[in-house]
Formats: structure tokens, sequence, C-alpha cells
């Protein structure tokens, strides 16, 4: 499957997406109609309001996190395919082949991934989707911690942020690599889209937390609206907690 045309130069703009490649998308769109029917053998999977999902153009999707399979179900649930900004310790052995594949983008959460930024780029300014949990990694999904990745890309890219809130994935006080027993219900619940206006080089640290408090306060209200429509209850606290990271992790912008 081919890229989609980009505007001429576009890539060129700081910071440069021209030196990495788009991550593959092949198996990423072509499989996901099995890799629903799969999934829906063992859980009953339901898309809350996929008609807020924009049709055509750049989207930054920004999820809470409470279990292990949420990556997996954005990629695959999300009204688009979505190339989510995965942790790099998950592409060791076959199961790293098979999520390149899948067009998955490997994200070092112990630093700032100039690496991870660029190949983000390189998907919205072709129209692309990517995802992003800014909590950093699997917890409460209450969205306590939320890191500026997702702001970040939408400042760079004037891409809107939709917010996708997952219930279910995660039984209450289940560790963090658990499973939901089989049969359960997993709401995935698609928020309103939140306009992020695009900021030229070179954007301030002010200016990236101020959109990022912004997305916050709206993830929040998105979040309380999920667990009210639906009636679900977030599964608490991990047992152990994790580690956090987040792809831009410093003041200063990745060169070019």
């Amino acid at each position: 499957m081919n890229a989609d045309p980009a505007p001429p130069g576009i890539h060129l703009e700081r910071p440069r997406s021209d030196r990495v490649e788009h991550p593959s998308r092949w198996l990423l769109s072509r499989g996901r109609p099995a890799a629903r029917r799969l999934i829906r053998l063992r859980y009953d999977v339901r898309v809350l309001h996929p008609e807020r999902f924009p049709a055509t153009g750049p989207v930054v999707v920004a999820g809470n996190h409470i279990g292990i399979i949420d990556g997996p179900l954005m990629a695959i649930f999300a009204p688009r395919p979505v190339h989510a900004l995965t942790k790099i310790e998950m592409f060791r052995g076959p199961l790293g082949r098979f999520l390149l594949l899948a067009g998955q983008v490997p994200l070092d959460r112990d630093r700032t991934d100039p690496g991870a930024v660029r190949r983000s780029l390189r998907v919205l300014r072709e129209g692309g989707a990517v995802g992003v949990f800014p909590e950093g990694t699997r917890g409460s999904g209450e969205l306590s911690t939320f890191r500026r990745g997702a702001a970040y890309l939408g400042l760079v890219t004037g891409a809107p942020v939709v917010p996708v809130m997952f219930l279910g994935s995660r039984e209450p006080g289940g560790a963090s690599g658990s499973l939901p027993p089989r049969g359960a219900r997993i709401d995935i619940v698609i928020g309103h889209p939140i306009a992020v206006p695009a900021i030229g080089w070179p954007r301030t640290k002010e200016q990236v937390e101020g959109a990022n408090a912004l997305l916050h306060r709206r993830m929040l209200a998105e979040l309380a609206a999920a667990l009210t429509e639906t009636g679900r209850a977030l599964p608490g606290p991990l047992p152990i907690p994790g580690s956090t990271g987040d792809p831009v992790d410093s003041a200063k912008e990745t060169d070019d």
C-alpha cells in the first residue's frame, strides 16, 4: 500500500521526517478485519462513537492505558489504521518482527526518542494516524500522569487529537501483563476530536505545556463521560507500578 502524497517539502520542515521511512502499513491495513474477528472470538469488544473519528487527514490518537492489550486494540479497532507508539522492549524476538510488519513504532521510554518522533511525523504528514498513551505506561487509566507527546505532535502538524478510552481491558487487581477472562466485555469509547493549532519552529516549552494542559483537561472530561455512558469503572492501580516514558521528554525540540 503506497503512502499518500505529502505536500512538497513538508518532510523538510523541522523536525525533519525525510530521513526515516514510513512504518509498514500493508499488514496493519489488510490484516485488521481478520484480527478483529479473532479477538472477538475471545472478547466482546464494542466500539462506541466511531463516527467521531475523522475520516481523512492526520490524527493523533491518545488513549488511557490500563492493560497490555490496549495497543493492539487501538491499532485494530480504531476506525482507521493506527501506528501506535510501542515500548522498544516489545520488539525483541519474533514478536518484534511482527510488530514492525504491523506498522507499530518502537519507542525508547527512558529518554527523548528522536527516531520515534520523526517516524510519527512521517505518518502524520502523509495523512495517517499515530497512537500515543500519554500516561506513558499501563496503570490505573485515570490519566493522573499526562506526558507531552500527543500535544507536541499536534502542535507540529496541526493534527487533531482524538481521545480513545479503554474500559475492561484489565480486571481490577490484575497485574500489568494480565488479560481479561474469556468473554469479558471491552468498551472502546471514541471521544470528540480536540483541535490543536499548528505552531511553526521553534516551539517553546510554554507552548507545548499549554497545549498539553488543554489536552489533559479535555481528556479527563472525555474519560468521565465514557465512564458515565458505559456504567463501567476503571480497574484501579497496578499491584506493582511501572516506569513512565514519552517520545518528547525535554523542553528542547528534536534537531533537524
